[in-house]
């Protein structure tokens, strides 16, 4: 861009903020009022973006990692010309139904790659999508796939543990193209960080393998400087930028309430008299927004140029590559899944259920490269990488990623994998440690990310390892989670059904809930098409009778309800066995068929879990038969037998329930 001065654009940035915010009568000044000169810098001398194509695939990643400062990025997109944020949107801050919400909500369309608030998801988000870039650029080569993802960051992202599993494990593959700007203004919500931390911030990113830089974050030519070190630097980089919360307005800037205190118009008027800033609330004076408009064009001719080195490629290698940054699957990829299918209703005995996973995911490795695995430190009891090689900083090639013992930046990464596109991302732990990892999943849902997160060890069917790794409320917690698919699959046919149904589904996560144990084949049946992905389907009608008991199972207890219903017809009690993998795929059934599933009369359900939720298919002759409390440490059929989970006592409830 021209030499026109820059620090009345970050001003631009400045008063947009501090305008919007007081009208909105609340909002959170200290970022976009300490980083305008940061972002001023970035924007205008090094992001590669281009305004009029919000989604080009070889666009620079921004993520706003401290989301509450939104106003910052809003800011930056009117001002560098996105379409939908108009002058209008940055009004309407925080009102029903506008683009320019409270914190970000995730619009690649409009600018916006992430939803941000829960501090640390940002950075951690970045990282997810620097992989994705290294692995791609790998794939590809960088004239298709070279550009970098840069995250604003404050105090509270670094001072979350996600923060830290992020430093470790990004250092570790030594990241080149993701770069952090942190705010390091020494002020929290509750006052001076003095107050909950000591040591050097920037010596914990040095000891993890980062490029470091310590600047002047309202110095726009030191900031830019440091910036152009970091994008030649093999190495992460932090560029540590020591700020003023809240800069421009006297009365709490440098102090606490810098952060959000509420403004009012004086407060608007002594920072317009103190910055020399004489423009009516909402207007950027013509020179000022044309200066901001001429730097959102900067990549103008590069994006031209990415453009002809698509058209060049050959059909074939040009519709690879598109069909993969699209999301498409390829033309007849459940083939291997039906097979495997085929083969399943040949072995009766069955496997461990994560291992029938680990199967279907290994013959999909070839047909779907796009698909990336990250484990928590996982791997044998997992068995999902096979023969994937692993993503290092010496093969970023590599399609399974050792997360270590870091399960929430993990579930982050797999996020952030997902929002920059091109990547289909599976994050695998045991269910009990899905709680480590929970506040990905919820805004995994939150984005509508389709992040496919794999669970083992899902009951007290572990075993000896005790109730500690014996997830008894977490089946019933995820299946609350709004756009959460969970699916529980019973055998070798329902799991390569979940999957097929799971790769499909492309607007939310899904859990894949495995059983250590040894799963029995259940479905020994030719029918075809898909019935798992009909949420819930009768996998045997009642033999000796018309129906009087349905029995309700998911995963390993459908083999249980199976047993109760050959325990019932010797009595001659007609009973129908109903296998519910996912209850939320079901319950999106026409109300017929779901009545016809469910039958009438007594209805019993069975899982190896707390009852929450199943009354709602239980109906008002219905009994259940699981977990009232923790597990204990024993042979799983000695678990099963002590806490009463055993088909004679699904069939004893549904005895009981039928002479009530």
């Amino acid at each position: 861009m021209s030499a026109y001065p820059l620090q009345p654009l970050a001003h631009a940035i400045r008063f947009l903020s501090i305008d919007a915010i007081v009208r909105a009568t609340e909002g959170h000044q200290g970022v976009p009022l300490g980083m305008a000169e940061i972002a001023t810098a970035l924007y205008t001398q090094h992001l590669k973006h281009h305004p009029a194509d919000p989604t080009w695939w070889d666009r620079d990643r921004v993520v706003l990692s401290n989301g509450h400062g939104s106003m910052l990025l809003y800011s930056l997109l009117h001002l560098t010309g996105y379409q939908a944020i108009t002058l209008e949107q940055i009004q309407r801050f925080r009102e029903l139904g506008a683009i320019c919400e409270g914190h970000p909500e995730r619009s690649p369309e409009h600018g916006i790659e992430v939803t941000t608030g829960p501090l640390g998801q940002g950075i951690a988000n970045a990282f997810g999508m620097a992989v994705a870039e290294a692995y791609l650029r790998a794939r590809f080569g960088s004239s298709l796939v070279d550009h970098f993802t840069y995250a604003f960051v404050g105090d509270g992202c670094l001072q979350e543990g996600v923060g830290q599993e992020m430093i470790s494990l990004a250092g570790h593959l030594q990241l080149g193209h993701l770069v952090l700007l942190w705010d390091d203004n020494l002020i929290t919500d509750d006052g001076a960080t003095s107050l909950s931390i000591s040591e050097s911030v920037p010596d914990r990113f040095r000891v993890a393998g980062w490029h470091v830089e310590e600047v002047d974050g309202h110095d726009i030519d030191a900031v830019s400087a440091a910036l152009t070190l970091a994008r030649t630097d093999p190495r992460p980089s932090l560029l540590a930028c020591r700020t003023v919360i809240g800069k421009g307005l006297p009365r709490v800037q440098g102090q606490r309430g810098g952060h959000s205190a509420r403004l009012y118009e004086q407060d608007a008027d002594e920072a317009r008299a103190l910055l020399g800033w004489p423009h009516a609330p909402f207007v950027v004076p013509p020179d000022v927004l044309q200066a901001w408009r001429n730097a959102g064009q900067r990549s103008t001719a590069e994006h031209a140029a990415w453009q002809q080195r698509l058209q060049v490629l050959s059909a074939q290698e040009r519709e690879e590559f598109c069909r993969v940054m699209e999301g498409r699957l390829p033309t007849g990829w459940q083939q291997v899944l039906h097979d495997y299918k085929a083969c399943a209703r040949t072995q009766p005995e069955g496997q461990g259920g994560i291992l029938l996973s680990a199967e279907i995911n290994d013959l999909l490795a070839p047909v779907l490269p796009e698909r990336m695995v990250g484990c928590a430190d996982l791997e044998a009891p997992t068995s999902h990488k096979r023969g994937l090689r692993a993503f290092t900083a010496a093969d970023p090639g590599g399609a399974y990623v050792h997360c270590g013992v870091r399960e929430h930046v993990m579930g982050s990464m797999a996020n952030g994998m997902a929002a920059h596109g091109g990547i289909v991302p599976l994050s695998v732990t045991y269910l009990a440690f899905s709680d480590y990892e929970r506040p990905a999943m919820r805004m995994a849902a939150l984005m509508g990310l389709p992040v496919k997160f794999v669970f083992s060890h899902d009951s007290i069917g572990i075993g000896k390892n005790g109730p500690t790794h014996q997830p008894v409320e977490i089946l019933a917690s995820l299946r609350a989670m709004p756009n959460m698919w969970v699916m529980r699959p019973a055998d070798g046919v329902e799991a390569a059904e979940c999957w097929e149904a799971a790769m499909a589904h492309t607007t939310g996560p899904v859990s894949l809930v495995f059983a250590r144990q040894t799963l029995p084949l259940v479905r020994t049946g030719a029918e075809t098409g898909n019935l798992s992905a009909r949420g819930g389907y009768v996998l045997h009608e009642a033999a000796c009778g018309p129906r009087e008991v349905t029995l309700l199972a998911t995963g390993s207890e459908v083999a249980l309800a199976v047993a109760a219903r050959d325990l019932l017809e010797q009595g001659g009690v007609g009973t129908a066995v109903v296998s519910l993998p996912c209850w939320e795929l079901f319950d999106q059934q026409p109300e017929d068929y779901r009545q016809a599933v469910l039958g009438r009369g007594v209805r019993v359900a069975v899982e190896a879990a707390c009852r929450m939720g199943w009354d709602a298919y239980l109906g008002e002759r219905g009994g259940f038969v699981g977990m009232r409390g923790f597990g204990a440490s024993g042979p799983a059929p000695a678990l099963y037998q002590l806490f009463g989970i055993t088909a004679e006592a699904v069939a004893a409830e549904a005895r009981r329930l039928r002479c009530a």
